[in-house]
């Protein structure tokens, strides 16, 4: 859902842009770019509590388990400073095992968000693995009892374009495995013809229904998109320190389509940080620099994908709220 710009309450680390995987949807991967050191992701994090107050940290790639001594460094470090929020490590999970979910589960405020797109075969369709890698989903599905187990996890429901007709039966899949607390996130930045966005709304509206029908139960389900608002679809703002120690004020850069961008909306570096007025008045600017460099068809159709996630989400906000109201009279967690 887009909404305005935001000031800076969460750090964005883009780890690195690396990536064992070659998602047909995906626009982060760059070969050949440096990765963040462990020295520059404490630096990063200091700098984020002194100079803006802190907040939430987000931990992105490419694939951030790829430099696993940076993502430990974040959590050691996060885990005794009151001023930051949530850590959110956003993974594919292939680095996955015991002891990261062990890790992760004992951190005080860590949120594992892992991506998976429904079956097998939808979820391999989409997610190619380089030669050598294993199947993304096989190895998921190794950990099942342990992810569903886990304490604060997000499943990350990507839905292509070319897979909006299954999206409903996907999520029904998902549910199936044991799993509660999802993010839903229509492909942007792609173009999406009309039959497609018709399958999305379906779907979508079968998903809703769903939801509803859970809540009406009082059964728990969490939607992170009923809290989730971004000035740019997909792309997320605040201060955003990219894997060559730049820092911007959104990570539309991350796009191959919108690499070009990050030339504009650099506004300091770990070493010269800018104030956090200089950062919220780049902010500003980063979702008109997005339209102007986008192709009409590929806007439009983020836009009108973007829509109809919006109105499901608009739609679920009584239920949720009814069903939460309840919850809360009888004593049980939100």
């Amino acid at each position: 859902m887009t909404a305005p710009a935001p000031r800076a309450r969460q750090l964005i680390l883009t780890v690195t842009r690396a990536c064992n995987l070659r998602c047909s949807y995906c626009p982060t991967v760059k070969d050949g770019f440096p990765s963040l050191t462990v020295d520059d992701a404490i630096a990063a994090v200091q700098l984020f509590v002194d100079r803006y107050g802190g907040g939430e940290i987000k931990l992105f790639g490419g694939e951030p388990l790829l430099v696993p001594d940076v993502v430990e460094a974040v959590l050691e470090q996060t885990a005794r400073m009151p001023a930051i929020t949530r850590v959110q490590l956003s993974t594919n999970g292939l680095g996955l095992d015991d002891g990261w979910l062990d890790r992760l589960a004992d951190h005080p405020t860590a949120v594992l968000q892992i991506s998976i797109d429904g079956d097998e075969s939808i979820h391999q369709r989409f997610r190619r693995s380089l030669p050598g890698i294993p199947a993304s989903y096989a190895h998921l599905m190794g950990l099942q009892e342990r992810l569903v187990a886990q304490p604060r996890l997000v499943v990350t429901q990507t839905i292509a374009p070319a897979a909006a007709n299954r999206a409903a039966a996907s999520f029904e899949h998902l549910r199936g495995l044991g799993f509660r607390r999802f993010n839903l996130l229509p492909g942007y930045y792609l173009a999406w013809s009309a039959p497609q966005l018709a399958h999305l709304r379906t779907a979508f509206d079968a998903i809703g229904a769903s939801l509803r029908a859970t809540w009406a139960e009082d059964g728990y389900v969490y939607l992170r998109n009923l809290f989730t608002l971004a000035p740019t679809p997909f792309f997320n703002t605040g201060l955003v320190v990219d894997s060559d120690r730049t820092i911007h004020p959104s990570n539309v850069g991350l796009s191959g389509q919108l690499d070009g961008l990050r030339g504009q909306t650099q506004v300091g570096t770990l070493d010269d940080p800018p104030t956090p007025a200089e950062l919220d008045a780049a902010g500003e600017r980063a979702a008109a620099l997005v339209q102007e460099a986008l192709p009409t068809r590929i806007l439009d159709s983020t836009r009108s994908a973007d829509a109809e996630l919006t109105r499901l989400v608009r739609s679920l906000y009584p239920s949720w709220a009814a069903w939460r109201k309840r919850r809360r009279a009888s004593g049980s967690a939100a």
